[in-house]
């Protein structure tokens, strides 16, 4: 499986990051257009919760991500 970095942006300033483990960018982008207009929740990756209705985000990207891992 390979992470993906989903990013909602309300405005210049305001957005909410969202890591998912999907096989493939393409599976991906049918998430997030199986997602559009309507309510989704999920958990951060610093235990915060969210909610937000998709179709009040002005952009959504879509990144592999590539976590590195921290020195010890």
């Amino acid at each position: 499986m390979k992470e993906f970095k989903i990013t909602y942006f309300f405005d210049q300033e305001h957005y909410i990051r969202r890591f998912v483990y999907l096989d493939s960018f393409e599976q991906a982008k049918e998430l997030v257009t199986a997602e559009r207009d309507q309510y989704i929740s999920f958990i951060d990756s610093r235990g915060i919760y969210h909610e937000l209705h998709t179709g009040q985000v002005r952009v959504v990207q879509i990144s592999e991500y590539f976590r590195e891992k921290k020195p010890s």
